[in-house]
Parts: structure tokens; sequence; C-alpha cells
């Protein structure tokens, strides 16, 4: 009992010692943020004083400047009229001389001369107007608003909370705007930080996420637009604080936006032996090379190819779902393909696939599952797919059930792929403009896997975009005609 009394009091010794250090450290702490507050405190009325005093030198420098104009004015008018009342006095002069002459002839002479200088005497023709107002009342002040603000000079509020107006967000195109509001106007605000973070949980975030949380720092209005995202997981949580020049408010409540999206990855299992794969690559391989991806770690999970729907994973669980289907064999001969590893069962999908335009042959599209190892794609009826040929003469050709049509269009360097399973549209479209290159309608009757193949080249899909809003408006105008033919469909 002695032992532990004594192990309870140095515990509690060492923690009493912990919380004097801390109250040293808060006492150090308050003493030089006080010292600097005061700083910018003075520092900020210095630069008032400095402001004041400057549109005080200002506008008396316009008063001085006035009186100096009128002042000229006046004393030229006054100059001019006591040279007129000279002139005057000199004119009556010789007028009374003129009268007290004697002699006809001398005073009618006289008279006339008499008449010619009164008519051009100067004071017949001064204005007796002022020139200029003694009236200084248009430079008068009245700084009774002014001393009122000056007045209602606090220290900086905490800003407020911002709210992301949930209604008002756009989640389009693989860009998401996010829009909030203070619950009052606050001039004082210099700018938002706005965070955000994908997740794979709807709600509050978690104690433990996989991802972190990104910043965007420095926003100055009250919404912002985030760009070519993608979209790796099934929503974004976001969060924005307000903030003034001296002090960050409190970070507003999360709001988690959903970020559906089609997101899958090649199968390497199922892949030619010729094609090397890695990631989301695929590079051909002349010497039958090994697949880049550990195909031992798939067999030891297992022995199954991974094959998902993003039908249920959009719609039901956060997990991706494996089929029950047992692993497919490789493609072999010159079937030189490889499928994605998730299959479409629902919805509108979209992806993207950059290739080597010199490749000596290429081709995208759909497959189904049971897509035989030696086949083509195109060439029989599991398969639909858009084929590139650079062997002796390139073109390019819509291919399904060992059926083609040539395409009339330029080859660009990047398909985009669309599929509605529902509405059993596959359509393929440049996809740097967005126009549509061919269009297969069919019934899909069970579910689809993306399909890829290369001879001599190479190629990189792009997933976890959404369909873009151009390819909807082109889907939706298309709706009623259709751009194939009906022997490829």
């Amino acid at each position: 009992l002695e032992e532990c009394m004594n192990s309870l009091d140095a515990l509690k010794n060492e923690e009493i010692t912990n919380f004097i250090c801390c109250l040293k450290q808060s006492l150090e702490n308050l003493e030089s943020n006080s010292s600097r507050v005061q700083e910018d405190l003075e520092a900020e009325f210095n630069t008032l004083h400095s402001v004041l005093d400057e549109l005080k030198d200002s506008m008396v420098t316009r008063i001085k400047q006035e009186r100096a104009s009128r002042t000229y004015e006046l004393q030229n008018q006054l100059s001019a009229c006591s040279k007129a009342l000279e002139s005057s006095e000199e004119l009556l002069e010789v007028a009374n001389q003129t009268l007290c002459s004697t002699e006809a002839n001398d005073f009618n002479q006289a008279a006339k001369d008499i008449k010619d200088s009164v008519t051009m005497a100067p004071a017949f023709r001064l204005s007796l107007k002022a020139k200029a107002s003694d009236s200084m009342s248009h430079m008068m002040v009245d700084f009774t608003q002014e001393r009122e603000i000056l007045k209602a000079i606090k220290f900086l509020p905490v800003p407020a909370t911002p709210e992301i107006l949930l209604s008002e967000c756009q989640v389009c195109d693989n860009t998401v705007t996010v829009l909030w509001a203070l619950p009052e106007p606050d001039a004082k605000i210099d700018h938002y930080d706005l965070e955000y973070r994908r997740t794979n949980h709807e709600g509050p975030p978690r104690a433990r996420e996989d991802y972190p949380w990104m910043v965007v720092e420095g926003i100055r209005e009250t919404e912002y637009t985030l760009t070519g995202l993608r979209f790796e997981t099934r929503y974004m949580t976001f969060r924005v604080k307000a903030c003034n020049k001296a002090v960050a408010g409190e970070f507003s409540e999360p709001v988690t936006l959903e970020t559906h999206a089609f997101l899958f990855k090649l199968d390497a299992g199922s892949a030619h032996q010729n094609l090397k794969v890695e990631d989301l690559s695929v590079e051909w391989d002349s010497c039958g090379g090994k697949v880049v991806q550990d195909i031992r770690k798939d067999k030891n999970r297992t022995n199954q190819s991974p094959m998902h729907s993003p039908a249920r994973t959009a719609m039901n669980s956060p997990k991706r779902v494996p089929s029950a289907r047992v692993g497919r064999d490789r493609f072999t001969a010159e079937s030189y393909t490889v499928l994605g590893d998730t299959f479409i069962d629902a919805g509108q999908q979209y992806w993207e696939v950059r290739f080597d335009k010199e490749s000596k042959a290429f081709a995208v599209g759909l497959a189904l599952r049971n897509l035989g190892r030696f086949d083509q794609l195109g060439k029989s009826n599991a398969s639909w797919c858009i084929h590139l040929n650079n062997w002796l003469q390139q073109s390019l050709t819509a291919k399904h059930n060992n059926k083609a049509r040539t395409l009339d269009c330029q080859i660009p360097d990047r398909i985009g792929v669309y599929c509605n399973y529902e509405e059993g549209v596959l359509s393929f479209y440049n996809a740097r403009t967005k126009t549509l290159m061919h269009t297969f309608r069919t019934k899909f009757t069970q579910p689809v896997v993306p399909a890829f193949s290369v001879w001599n080249g190479s190629f990189s899909v792009q997933t976890g975009l959404q369909v873009p809003g151009a390819v909807q408006s082109g889907q939706r105008k298309n709706s009623g005609t259709s751009s194939s033919n009906a022997s490829l469909t």
C-alpha cells in the first residue's frame, strides 16, 4: 500500500510539475503575444494618423490654392478699377479747362475731343461685378459621420462560421462547385480557406480516413470550383472557414457530395502474353514479356478475375463486390486483348483511352465476359469495337460479329467510350472535341466489360470519369436516330 501511495504521489507530482511548466510557458506566450498585438495596434493607429495627416495636408493645400486664385483675380480687377478712376479724373480736368475757353472754334474741337476720350475711357469699359466670390463655404467639412466610424473601431472579432449551401453545390463533368454563405455579411472578411477530402463513406468524417485533407487557400468569393478531378472514391467531403486579417474562424459543418464515376482497372490476368500491363497502361512486347502486375497475389487472393459491378458500387455498398465467376484464361494466338476488371450491368458509364496512333492495330470497345480466348474484338457477336488498322493502309472501322463499317472521320489520339446499358447504346467520341464517331445500338442481355486490343503499339486508359455534359446532351439529341449500320448492331 505504501508503494502504491508513493507511486501515486510521484505521478501526481509529475502531473503538477508538467502543469507548472505549461503555466510558465503560457505566461511567456501571453507576454509575447501581448507585445505583438500592441505593436500591431500602434502600427495600425500610426497608419491611420498618417492617412489623416495626408488628407489634412491635401485639403489645406486645396484651400490655399483656391484663396490664391481668387486673390489674384480680385487684385487684378482692383488694379484695373484704380487706373480707370485716375483716367476719369484726368478727363474731368480737361473738360473743365475746355469749358473755360472763350473761342468758339477751340471749344467745338475740344468738345469733340472730350466726347472721343469719354467713349474710349477705361471706366466706361469696366465690369462692376466682382470676378471672384469671397465665399469659401464650398470648402467646409463635416466629419460627424467619420467621427462615428472612428468611435466604432474595435478589435477584430473571430469570423462567423460559414454554412455550405448543399442544395446549390454541383457535381458535373468531373468538376465540383461549392457555394457557402455567412450568417450575416461581414466586411472584415479577407478570404476563405476550403478543404476537401476523398472518402468512401457518406456522412461526417471518421477518425481515420484513407485520404488527407487537401487545402485551397485565399478564396475571395463565396464559391469555388474544383476542375480536372478524377473521382476515385464514391464521395468527397468539403468544409470551409472564413478569415480576416488577424484570425480564422471555425470550419463549417462538413458536407459530403456524391462523386459517382466509372472506376476500373485492367485485368492483367486476362491479358495476352505479348501485352505488358502496368496499372492502366499497356505496351506491346514482341518477346512475350511478363506482365508487370503481381499475378501471384491475384491467385493467392481468390484465384478469380476481380469483376465488379459499378451499379452495385454506386447504389448499395461502398465495397467493390467481386463476381462469383471463375477466373478466365489469358487471350492467346492473334487476340492481343485485355479486359477491364469491372463489369457493367446498369447505368451510364464513360471512360477514355489514349493510344499511339502509330500502332499497327488498336481496338477499344465492349465485350461479354465469356469472350473466347481466341476471339479478336469485333469478330464475334460477343464484342463491339472501333478498330484502327495501320497495316499497309490506315483505316478506322466499326466492328461487330465479324462485320465492319469504315468510319469517315479524323482519327483522334484519345477516344471517349460511352455505354448506356439499359438503352443498349455504345458510342465512341473524339475525347477532345466530344464529336461523335460511331454508335452501336443493341440489347445487352448480360453484363459487359471494357475491352482493349493492341498490336505493335501502346495505350493508356483514364477512368474515374463522369459522363461529360456534352456527351449526355448529344445522346438526348440522337436518341431517335441511329448512326450505326443495322447489320453491325
